[in-house]
């Protein structure tokens, strides 16, 4: 099993999947983001054993508050499309094997699914209302990357669907 830590949140996968934080990666965070001011990364990249790549962004606002949650689509879409536009250079020009390796699968991956992992409060308050509709949201992502991922899925730990993956 593998195990990813994104905003406190413990992603689990089984081991015939490649999976990677991308984020963190040396090629991200020493050449991409430095091209130029606004760059973005999504958490997660996961290939299965099917060739499926699934682009996954992680959001919890179960402690911090969401200021805006009317731009969130925008803000996933922006992060999948510069993650695949340096995926490209990354697969030739990534000075880590791991991370050529990892971003090779995504670029051969048969279908690219697009995720966005979000945890809100449990308990609705004044203080803290559920600010973010998941179908809103999933709505934006929808028409913004409908060349990428035409079903985006919008997802929480208490609702994974049939994702094969595990969060805690």
């Amino acid at each position: 099993m593998q195990r990813y830590n994104v905003d406190g949140l413990n992603f689990d996968f089984s081991d015939n999947w490649q999976v990677s934080q991308y984020d963190v990666w040396s090629f991200y965070r020493n050449q991409v983001s430095r091209m130029w001011n606004g760059i973005k990364a999504l958490d997660l990249l996961a290939v299965a054993p099917n060739k499926t790549a699934w682009l996954i962004e992680v959001k919890d606002y179960r402690q911090q508050q969401r200021t805006k949650p009317s731009e969130l689509g925008d803000e996933v879409a922006h992060k999948v499309f510069d993650t695949l536009a340096a995926l490209i250079p990354a697969k030739n020009c990534a000075n880590d094997a791991g991370e050529q390796q990892i971003a090779r699968a995504v670029t051969l991956a048969r279908s690219l699914r697009v995720v966005l992992h979000l945890e809100q409060p449990a308990k609705h308050s004044k203080l803290r209302p559920i600010a973010i509709n998941p179908a809103d949201v999933k709505q934006k992502i929808r028409q913004l990357l409908k060349p990428v991922d035409a079903h985006p899925l919008v997802v929480s730990k208490a609702n994974l669907g049939a994702l094969e993956w595990c969060v805690s």
